[in-house]
């Protein structure tokens, strides 16, 4: 209690006792004390039953309540609630002009944003930018479905998948299917989500670009590594033996540009495809070809070991995931030094999908490289790369083949004792095995 307070309680303490002392008075004068004291008491009830009266009727009618005029108990209420009503006001403001602020900037962004009702999937709000993007208009889409409002853009399944689900890096837009749009689900508390679509058609565009030049550099550089290749292996280090160490040089790097030319051509050609020929992957007779193909690079350095005990086979295109999982092998093999080990693991998840899992005891490789190391051309060790031969484009093979199939690489490594690549396909993915047809993969 403030001291203006406790003022304001002993003075009307006060006045109720001068009240009753009055009363009394008047009534030893009139020789009736009691029913004088009785009518002051009464008196003063009623009149403390009115003040509070006017203090509920201003209440209820939100008016501003009035300035106190004495030290009263009743008008330091009044000054109270005066005070609160007013902080409350300046409050109000401040949140209003905040309010507007932030629907000012959200209106004023390039990109569309619309807020979602999580449990209704409803349309709440957008800003301007959502009417040339999503082709959304004000009032007719506000409470309306997302699903049906954006429309024949694949909305419900990717709402299904809440926090979970994964950008639509390109998709065309509702009302211009020539306008490329990357979409972004961001759940910002549990009731509401947050739609970001942003205008990637030049990028797009300048992307496409970019695999057609590589796509046709690495055309063109064909021919002439080919006919270079071809005079080199015309040439006998015997005649010239001085020659022979230029000679094995020249035909390691030729053998090299050419692998780099094919993966080049493979990245493009990936890119370019929104989907893949689909058919039954056999897994156990692809697990012993990995196997025979780890031996065969290793020459014998390393121990080959792998585990399949799962049953299953895939769902999805036989050479393209072949590919991928043929480059995480070979990259355990390279990277890995005589006398290591190289596991391939065929195994369920909890939820019923299938994970490959590569594992080596390599050199493994230092955590902050690892968000970067499925980009092209990155290379952890450029020295250590050169030597085993890679072209720093089989990490990023391997991730565009997965992504297509729906699946995902996971990387878990430790410098000094070694790495795991993990290949995470959906329960979709995994078909029953048939043991007639197919053997199992020996461990």
């Amino acid at each position: 209690m403030t001291a203006g307070t406790r003022t304001a309680w002993l003075r009307t303490l006060a006045l109720a006792a001068l009240v009753l002392a009055s009363g009394l008075g008047i009534g030893l004068l009139i020789d009736q004390p009691w029913p004088a004291l009785t009518v002051a008491a009464l008196g003063m009830l009623a009149w403390h039953y009115w003040k509070l009266h006017g203090v509920l009727m201003r209440l209820n009618a939100r008016q501003r309540p009035r300035p106190p005029v004495d030290g009263g108990a009743w008008h330091e209420l009044d000054r109270l609630l005066l005070r609160g009503q007013t902080d409350m006001r300046a409050r109000k403001r401040r949140l209003l002009a905040m309010l507007r602020a932030y629907r000012a900037a959200a209106a004023a962004l390039p990109d569309a944003v619309v807020v979602i009702e999580r449990n209704r999937q409803r349309v709440l709000w957008f800003n301007e930018a959502a009417t040339p993007l999503l082709g959304l208009q004000h009032p007719q889409h506000i409470e309306a479905s997302v699903v049906g409002a954006l429309q024949p853009l694949p909305m419900a399944s990717w709402l299904a998948a809440g926090r979970n689900a994964e950008p639509m890096t390109d998709v065309p837009s509702p009302i211009d299917p020539a306008r490329r749009l990357s979409l972004r689900l961001i759940p910002y508390s549990d009731e509401l989500w947050l739609l970001v679509a942003r205008d990637v058609t030049k990028l797009m565009r300048l992307e496409h670009m970019r695999r057609d030049f590589v796509a046709n550099v690495s055309h063109e550089l064909r021919t002439p590594l080919t006919v270079i290749h071809g005079y080199l292996e015309m040439l006998d280090p015997e005649e010239q033996p001085e020659w022979a160490p230029m000679l094995a040089e020249m035909q390691r790097q030729s053998q090299r540009m050419t692998q780099l030319v094919e993966d080049l051509l493979t990245l493009s050609r990936l890119e370019a495809r929104d989907t893949l020929p689909e058919e039954h992957i056999a897994m156990a007779p692809m697990l012993a070809t990995l196997r025979r193909e780890a031996e065969a690079l290793s020459q014998g350095l390393h121990q080959v070991r792998m585990h399949d005990n799962t049953n299953i086979d895939l769902w999805g295109s036989h050479n393209e995931l072949h590919s991928a999982f043929s480059n995480l092998v070979s990259n355990a093999v390279r990277y890995t030094p005589a006398g290591g080990e190289i596991t391939i693991d065929f195994t369920m998840d909890a939820n019923g999908g299938a994970v490959l899992s590569v594992r080596d005891s390599g050199y493994g490789i230092p955590e902050a490289h690892l968000p970067r190391i499925t980009e092209r051309f990155y290379r952890v060790s450029t020295s250590r790369s050169r030597e085993s031969g890679g072209t720093g484009l089989g990490l990023a093979i391997a991730k565009h083949i997965l992504g297509l199939h729906g699946a995902r690489l996971e990387v878990a490594s430790q410098v000094g004792l070694g790495s795991t690549f993990s290949c995470h396909f959906d329960p979709a993915r995994v078909q029953p095995r048939y043991a007639s047809r197919y053997p199992e993969a020996t461990p």
